[in-house]
C-alpha cells in the first residue's frame, strides 16, 4: 500500500490521540490513521446514539477513555499514562443551532477545553504536534461570496462560531507561549461543512437525506439557495495529517483553510446530485419559509481559499463536491442494501485514497 507522504508520522513509536474520537470526523480519523498502521488512543465524551463510533461498533477498540475535555484531572491522566507524541483536537460542541440553546456549554467546551488540553500538552515533554480542528465559521461575513484566506479578520455572530473564535483567541495565546518559553508547535485547521457515510447528526442536510433513506420517510429541506462547500469529511483529515507530519518536520504553520477548490453547490444543487446518485425513491420537501436563509441563525455564502494548503503542504481535495456526495450516498446504499459493516464501507471509502 502506498503511504502517501507522511513520512514523519509514519517513524512515531508512541500513540496519536484524537479528542473527540468518538465524533463523526474523530472515527474517520481513527480509521484512517489506524489504515495508515498508527496507533490511536482516544479522549472524548459518551458517543451519541445512532453516532459512527455506535454504528461500527467502536467501543473498546482502542484506549480510550470517556470524560469531558474540561477535566483537567481526567484528561492529565490519560495523556500522561499514554504518552502521544501527536494530538489532534477535534472534541467540540460543533452544531450552530445547538449553541443557540446551551451557548454557555459550547463557550465552556470550545474555548477553556482547548484551553485545558493545551496547557496539559505544553507541561508535558513527549507531546510535539497539536492540531486543534476549527471551522470556515471563524471568519467575519459578510456575505460578499468572497473566498477567505488565513490572515482575514475572524469574528462570528452566533454562539457556535463566536465560541470557535475565542478557540483561536486560545491557539493564538499558546502559539505565542510556545515563541517565549517553548513547548509543542499548535496549528489551527479550518474546514467547512464535512459529508460522509455514517453522519446522522440533527440540522444538517446529509444527515437528514440518510435519515430519508433508512426511514422512508420525505425529507424536509430548507434554505435551498443557500451554498456550502460540500467537502468529503476524508480531504481535510488528509490535511490535518499532512500538518501534524508537517510540523514533526520542523513546519511553523499557524493555521491553514482546506475547502474544495471550485465553486459551492447550493442546497438545491445537492438534492439533484442525490437524486441521480440513489438507486432508492427519494421525495424532497422544500420548505418555502426556508429558501431565504434567517440570518440570524448561518451564513448564505461561505467558501475559503486554500492556496496555502495547497502550496505549503501539497495538499489537494480527492473528491470533487459531486462526487463527495455521490460518495455518501454510495456509503449508505452499500450499508443499507448490500449489509457491508460502516468500518468497512469506511475502509472502502479511505483505500482510494492510496489507489
Amino acid at each position: 500500500m502506498k503511504k502517501l507522504d507522511f513520512e514523519n508520522l509514519l517513524a512515531l513509536n508512541g500513540p496519536i490521540l484524537i479528542t473527540g474520537h468518538t465524533g463523526f470526523k474523530g472515527q474517520w480519523l481513527t480509521f484512517l490513521l489506524e489504515e495508515l498502521g498508527l496507533k490511536v488512543v482516544g479522549i472524548s465524551k459518551e458517543p451519541l446514539k445512532n453516532s459512527l463510533y455506535e454504528l461500527a461498533n467502536q467501543k473498546g477498540k482502542i484506549p480510550e477513555i470517556y470524560t469531558d475535555v474540561c477535566d483537567s484531572k481526567s484528561v492529565q491522566e490519560f495523556i500522561r499514562k499514554h504518552r502521544p507524541q501527536v494530538v489532534f483536537h477535534l472534541a467540540a460542541q460543533a452544531l450552530v443551532l445547538e449553541s443557540y440553546k446551551n451557548p454557555v456549554e459550547t463557550f465552556q467546551t470550545n474555548v477553556m477545553g482547548t484551553a485545558n488540553l493545551l496547557n496539559i500538552c505544553f507541561n508535558e515533554d513527549f507531546v510535539e504536534s497539536i492540531v486543534v480542528s476549527t471551522t470556515d465559521k471563524v471568519y467575519k461575513n459578510l456575505n460578499t461570496g468572497k473566498l477567505f484566506i488565513e490572515s482575514d479578520a475572524l469574528g462570528g455572530k452566533d454562539p457556535y462560531s463566536a465560541s470557535k473564535v475565542g478557540t483561536e483567541s486560545v491557539i493564538s495565546a499558546w502559539q505565542q507561549i510556545r515563541k517565549i518559553d517553548g513547548g509543542p508547535k499548535v496549528t489551527a485547521v479550518r474546514a467547512g461543512n464535512v459529508i460522509g457515510g455514517g453522519d446522522l447528526a440533527e440540522n444538517r442536510l446529509m444527515p437528514d437525506i440518510a435519515r430519508g433513506m433508512i426511514s422512508g420517510s420525505p425529507i424536509r429541506i430548507r434554505n435551498a439557495n443557500s451554498t456550502r462547500p460540500w467537502q468529503h469529511v476524508l480531504d481535510p483529515l488528509i490535511g490535518y495529517v499532512l500538518v501534524a507530519d508537517g510540523q514533526l518536520a520542523g513546519k511553523e504553520i499557524d493555521a491553514v483553510n482546506f475547502g474544495p477548490i471550485e465553486n459551492s453547490l447550493s442546497v438545491g444543487d445537492v438534492c439533484e446530485i442525490v437524486s441521480k446518485a440513489s438507486d432508492m425513491e427519494l421525495s424532497f420537501q422544500f420548505d418555502e419559509s426556508g429558501t431565504q436563509l434567517k440570518p440570524q441563525h448561518e451564513s448564505i455564502f461561505l467558501d475559503l481559499n486554500s492556496n496555502k494548503a495547497q502550496t505549503e503542504l501539497g495538499w489537494k481535495p480527492n473528491w470533487s463536491q459531486s462526487e463527495a456526495i455521490s460518495s455518501t450516498v454510495e456509503w449508505w446504499q452499500r450499508t443499507l442494501n448490500n449489509k457491508v459493516e460502516p468500518r468497512d464501507s469506511c475502509l472502502e471509502d479511505i483505500r482510494k485514497l492510496f489507489i
